[in-house]
């Protein structure tokens, strides 16, 4: 993309511009006839700057205060204070400092605001504005580029931008339920909160377009009166234990910076571009109209690659109705994001750029109705239920739209994070039209840092989560994404990537690996996931969630290298709280309630396991109930994993309060977000240590399909399509590669075992003991067992095969059934086999390939995993 090219090229510009210092003609301000766009100033005198006031005619060279139409420059060593509200200015260029006025409102108007190492200030920390204080940004020679910075902005190449509002409490949560047709509603805090303040009740249900924005057409305490009806209901109540509580933000602020009202037609609106050593402090202001759309580097507020940024920020700050993000941070660190609302803008929203950047601090943002397009629906990347309209389809070319900026946009995010080493503490991300939260982590940054050194030394898939702590995310498509990481084109897969995996050297793979801890998570009211991971040794302490289509589902990136790949402690998932939410389809109303999709009987589940290796200690599952519309359970398996599986994914302590325990659903190919010839979800094993969910200590939860369930270790549960057994499992293999595909598998293998008939199709599920019956035209196999204990083992009966490579010759069927190693015996045109597990006898087999799926690659050479027990056979 060449505007993409051109835009990586500006900071590499802006330094070989010339800086030379402008000398004024025995003024310190005037109206400018022309524009010195690459002139950057000259250093800042010594001494006090002297303080001329607007109105006055002898600030001005010509002896006459600024017009309509005039280009206005104030020189270094001067401080303008704003004490009128000047015609509309051509342009505002600041080498000195502009001050507004605090004693009556102002307004400025002008096409763009350029700070070459000048100030602007607006209030102060220890003063805030308290006046009215406007800045349009208007666009009456459109095309401009200032300084490689664009036009229709405040610009700063150094500098000093100080706005300080008088708002410093931006949102709350309703005290309760706000009903449709209400213009009454509570709230927790409305505490400066005035009459005529704009507000915003973000959507609690699953459509994020049901944030209402309003007016207070009164207020009493914590009470208001709203100037019209909302059209939805909003719930407000903490329930079965998930804060299920609607956000209010307040969008109103007595600073605003805005574009002209003729950006809601061409959605180029206004930016704040801050770059060269600047110092920004914001707080207290509200941006509208602003972003460029489809204009890289143009958004309401922007930090370009300013490096070091301790001491900026932020804060306190209203961003709605824009074009194109809210907060971007790129190539700079250290600046900390607080407190700030946003609403209604487009592509991500808060947003780290290229994944260098480091140490900044994003607390307490409301961000609410985030879209892809301004105007035209999203088309994006997500694994979803195939028969539904909301998962998007295979060769959807939504990354390479014409109507995006970068191929994410049409999967759009609330905060988009691409660098775990930042702070995300107790943020809420209130309705996006895809994703909440995305941990999107290249291999190493991209954009502008890409093939730098910087870039090579820098491995955010190997680094840690610094803080994730206490933020919320409900309304979205999925509320918790960490994967899919971008490549350096910004394209991504939803295949599997973000291979995270944090160590204490980053530079060092196999140094010291670390945890990255996910604190007091709520997510709720998401139409497909509420958690989807990527990465090793992730602990989820006290998550909370509630009325999702799935609760939780987590991938591998590395197997056997870590204790763990993921694990969920001391946690709460609700199948369905007492949020009904606003039905409104017929399948909806008929049902009582909003569904998650489009498919009304779609079985909603707690908890998935899929790729291994996950733990599940001390959690509540409640009413993941099934009806007469759709079936239910509290723990699953991805629906129809292809990948690997471990039968030492583990829970204990679990407890269920009106819920279906386990849900083993039977292959519907509708409800499949994963689905291929390799049906691992065959092998689904859940160890249920404590027996907190089978009733049975130390027992094994295995699919119900007669090989790995048997009457005589198992109690049958046809409710759950599974079985409560006791002994040891583990995973048996055939060889042989089953592939992705959909086709039928050439050669197929059937297993037989107690008079029931199953198709292999990958790693199947066995108990230590069990008698298995194989029927294939194949001409060879590679038997193995794997995660078994020591002296387990598994008899084989082969029709047809004659010639074993190792093991020990059985004198007969009964040597055989007493073996105590790796055995055979054949006679009668059939092969007998009994696989004895010695974990210490170096056998391995091949799953998988690299670069496949990770949890069908283990570590040993060309991603071999270990075996207990191998015996290769041929007719």
């Amino acid at each position: 993309m060449m505007m993409m090219a051109k835009q990586a090229r500006l900071f590499l510009c802006s330094l070989l511009l010339p800086v030379s210092l402008l000398l004024g003609a025995g003024s310190a301000a005037q109206a400018q006839d022309a524009h010195n766009h690459a002139d950057m100033g000259g250093d800042a005198p010594a001494g006090e700057m002297r303080r001329l006031l607007w109105s006055d005619p002898a600030s001005w060279p010509d002896g006459k205060v600024p017009g309509a139409g005039d280009a206005v420059m104030i020189e270094r060593g001067t401080e303008m204070v704003l004490d009128v509200s000047p015609p509309a200015l051509r342009s505002l260029t600041i080498d000195g400092a502009l001050r507004f006025a605090d004693d009556r409102d102002l307004s400025l108007e002008t096409d763009w605001i350029y700070l070459r190492r000048g100030e602007l200030h607006i209030g102060s920390e220890e003063a805030p504005y308290t006046h009215k204080a406007t800045i349009t940004l208007t666009d009456t020679v459109p095309g401009e580029d200032i300084n490689t910075m664009g036009d229709r902005g405040i610009m700063l190449m150094g500098g000093t931008l100080s706005l300080h509002g008088d708002r410093e409490h931006t949102w709350t949560k309703l005290a309760s339920t706000a009903e449709a047709g209400s213009a009454r509603i509570e709230v927790l805090d409305a505490s400066d909160w005035r009459v005529g303040d704009e507000i915003v009740l973000a959507s609690t249900d699953f459509n994020p377009r049901q944030a209402e924005k309003r007016s207070i057409a009164a207020i009493d305490g914590n009470a208001i009166t709203l100037d019209a009806p909302l059209d939805y209901m909003h719930f407000g109540e903490i329930t079965f234990g998930v804060d299920q509580r609607g956000e209010v933000g307040l969008l109103t602020r007595n600073i605003r910076i805005q574009a002209s009202e003729d950006a809601d037609e061409s959605y180029f609106g206004g930016h704040i571009m801050a770059m060269l050593n600047p110092d920004v402090h914001v707080s207290g202001v509200e941006l509208t109209r602003m972003g460029q759309h489809l204009t890289l580097a143009r958004y309401p507020m922007h930090w370009h690659l300013v490096g070091e940024g301790q001491g900026q920020y932020i804060q306190n700050s209203a961003i709605h109705n824009t074009y194109s993000r809210c907060v971007t941070v790129h190539g700079t660190n250290n600046v900390r994001v607080e407190n700030n609302v946003t609403f209604d803008t487009v592509g991500h929203c808060f947003f780290l750029e290229d994944a260098v950047e480091t140490g900044n601090q994003f607390i307490r943002n409301l961000g609410i109705m985030t879209k892809c397009h301004p105007t035209l629906p999203c088309d994006p990347t997500n694994l979803g239920p195939a028969g539904s309209a909301l998962a998007s389809e295979f060769g959807s070319n939504g990354q390479s739209s014409e109507h995006i900026l970068i191929a994410s946009d049409n999967t759009a995010s609330t905060f988009w994070i691409t660098n775990p080493d930042n702070v995300y503490r107790d943020n809420v991300a209130a309705g996006s039209d895809a994703v909440g939260f995305w941990f999107a982590l290249p291999v190493h940054p991209t954009g502008q840092f890409e093939g730098t050194e910087i870039s090579a030394s820098t491995w955010p898939r190997r680094t840690r989560v610094r803080e994730f702590k206490g933020n919320v995310s409900h309304s979205n498509y999925d509320g918790f994404m960490f994967d899919r990481g971008p490549n350096p084109d910004n394209t991504f897969s939803v295949g599997g990537s973000n291979y995270h995996f944090p160590t204490a050297d980053p530079a060092d793979p196999d140094s010291e690996p670390l945890v990255s801890h996910f604190e007091d998570f709520t997510a709720y009211k998401n139409r497909n996931g509420a958690v989807w991971g990527r990465g090793e040794l992730h602990l989820f302490t006290n998550l909370r969630v509630a009325d999702n289509a799935i609760g939780y589902t987590h991938a591998a990136s590395a197997v056997g290298r870590a204790a763990y790949t993921s694990k969920v402690v001391d946690s709460i998932f609700v199948g369905e709280s007492d949020n009904i939410g606003n039905p409104a389809t017929p399948a909806e109303i008929a049902y009582g309630r909003s569904l998650p999709n489009d498919l009304p009987d779609f079985p909603i589940r707690g908890y998935e396991y899929y790729d291994m290796r996950h733990d599940v200690e001390n959690t509540a599952f409640l009413n993941f109930a099934p009806n007469d519309t759709r079936d239910a359970g509290a723990i699953s398996y991805l629906m129809y994993t292809s990948f690997g599986m471990s039968t030492e994914n583990a829970i204990e302590g679990a407890s269920f309060v009106n819920s279906k325990p386990v849900s083993f659903p039977p292959y519907v190919r509708r409800w499949a977000s994963d689905l291929g010839r390799a049906n691992a979800w065959r092998g689904a094993t859940i160890h249920d240590r404590d027996g907190s969910v089978g009733g049975v200590p130390d027992s094994y939860i295995v699919l119900d399909n007669g090989i790995a369930s048997d009457e005589e270790a198992c109690e049958i549960k046809p409710e759950w399509g599974a079985a409560v057994c006791r002994g040891d499992f583990g995973h048996f293999g055939v060889g042989g590669s089953m592939g992705f595909g959909n086709a039928p598998i050439t050669d197929p293998i059937m297993l037989s075992r107690n008079g029931r008939r199953w198709e292999y199709t990958g790693q199947t599920t066995i108990r230590s003991g069990a008698d298995v019956r194989i029927e294939t035209s194949r001409e060879e196999l590679t038997l193995t067992l794997r995660e078994m204990e020591d002296g387990s083992w598994v008899i084989f009966e082969m029709p047809g095969f004659t010639t074993p490579v190792g093991g020990v010759e059985a004198s007969s069927l009964d040597a055989l059934r007493d073996a105590g190693e790796t055995s055979w015996f054949k006679g009668d045109g059939t092969l007998w086999a009994k696989l004895v597990v010695d974990n210490g006898a170096g056998n391995s087999v091949q799953i998988g390939r690299p670069g496949f799926g990770v949890s069908t690659v283990g570590t040993g050479p060309g991603g071999a995993f270990d075996a207990g027990a191998r015996l290769e056979v041929a007719r």
